[in-house]
């Protein structure tokens, strides 16, 4: 499902105007950026996101728009955007971002630029929960106070805080949900602090995940002391790779354990089979290998031993999937794959296009980043003499510098 993230950067700060010099607290730099950057850079290292809505005061419009063209070149976000001005209230502003969402998008986040510390990790969450089947999920983290209702200044009850629970965001939603809740606020004069609290107007349920103690939200003088204590570990990300190799023999297709060929998924009709105890797509085991290389995980013989019968003719795509869990939940961001087959026989010319794109969409990447070439040995040795086929894997990512902790160690 094609996910956007509508990013709230429209409020006025009007609690924190003093101690910024009347400057909104989304314009304060962290890192030497906007503080709402720093959600756009977070965001950035999830395949899963397809886009971002930025919504501005209506003011600040034009200025902020140029500041996203030069952040977004400069810190190569490489996914669609688009700018809004926002409204008078919080729920006016996301409606306006609602309606700048493309017709492709079926779930939406909703994230408050003045929480510039929510992680990868947490948003992975949220979309996990919706892949189970929600259509509401936000994050909330245990009540520790003592919570009483007052009134003039007096209590009139303490409250259970066992079944009290603070929200944050970023908010996840079914799209079709949350802009019919929306178009229900506007026509009945519904007012409310996040977008949950519409869809409970609605009688539909919302699920909660568990929220960060580091997710604070930017509000008042003393918060500002958060910004010079934080550092950025997507504005410090340092170049990592990983390679990857393989090689199968072939078989005659009576043999035990002959496979048809695959190559990165793809099935090649009329070639030899290939002796293997999973589906034997040498591609993709290389590209398992350049993968577990990026998280020193070994390679595909420690994790998916080929004497574990529960492996035998699994399809590879999987092996691909449960390392890339790894490498994103280490924050990893993947930026470009090489492969190379190297075979005598068959011809990989006419399915190569097919293998570029399908092992793009395994790896939630664009097709421009993903390279497939194949060779010869001309005739020499093991793969020119047609008893086999080989295939290198190299993959080029960004991680956190060393001493900077990944999502992961958030979760």
């Amino acid at each position: 499902m094609s996910t956007w993230c509508i990013l709230l950067a429209a409020g006025s700060g009007t609690r924190l105007q003093a101690a910024t010099a009347g400057r909104p607290k989304q314009f304060l730099e962290l890192d030497g950026r906007p503080l709402y950057w720093r959600s756009a850079l977070t965001l950035r290292t999830l395949p899963e996101l397809a886009g971002l809505v930025f919504v501005a005061p209506a003011a600040h419009l034009p200025a902020m728009e140029e500041e996203i063209r030069r952040l977004w070149v400069q810190d190569a976000l490489n996914l669609p955007w688009r700018i809004v001005a926002g409204g008078a209230r919080r729920q006016d502003s996301v409606r306006h971002g609602l309606h700048a969402l493309p017709d492709t998008c079926a779930r939406v986040l909703i994230h408050d630029s003045a929480r510039p510390f929510a992680s990868a990790a947490l948003v992975r969450r949220l979309l996990e929960a919706m892949d189970r089947g929600a259509a509401a999920v936000i994050p909330a983290i245990a009540v520790t106070d003592t919570v009483k209702e007052v009134e003039q200044h007096t209590v009139l009850r303490t409250l259970d805080r066992s079944r009290l629970r603070a929200v944050q965001t970023p908010q996840a939603f079914a799209l079709p949900l949350l802009r019919q809740a929306h178009a229900r606020a506007e026509a009945e004069g519904w007012e409310a602090t996040d977008d949950a609290s519409l869809v409970e107007a609605l009688g539909e349920a919302v699920v909660i995940v568990p929220g960060e103690e580091t997710n604070m939200k930017i509000t008042t003088p003393q918060d500002l002391e958060l910004l010079r204590q934080q550092t950025s570990p997507l504005l410090s990300l340092l170049p990592v790779s990983g390679w990857g190799y393989d090689v199968h023999k072939y078989a005659e297709p009576h043999e035990p354990k002959a496979r048809p060929m695959k190559l990165g998924g793809v099935p090649i009709p009329k070639a030899p089979c290939v002796l293997a105890h999973s589906d034997g797509d040498v591609l993709l085991h290389a590209l398992v290998d350049a993968l577990a290389a990026l998280v020193c995980a070994g390679d595909i013989g420690t994790r998916f031993p080929d004497t574990d019968p529960a492996f035998e003719n699994m399809p590879s795509a999987i092996f691909v999937h449960e390392l890339l869990q790894d490498v994103w939940g280490a924050g990893i961001l993947l930026t470009h794959v090489d492969l190379t087959i190297i075979a005598q026989v068959p011809k990989v010319g006419p399915y190569r296009e097919a293998i570029r794109k399908h092992v793009a969409q395994l790896l939630k990447l664009e097709p421009g980043q993903v390279n497939v070439k194949a060779t010869t040995e001309e005739g020499l040795g093991f793969t020119g003499e047609k008893k086999g086929i080989k295939a290198v894997a190299m993959v080029s990512a960004l991680r956190p510098a060393a001493g900077l902790a990944p999502d992961a160690a958030l979760e």
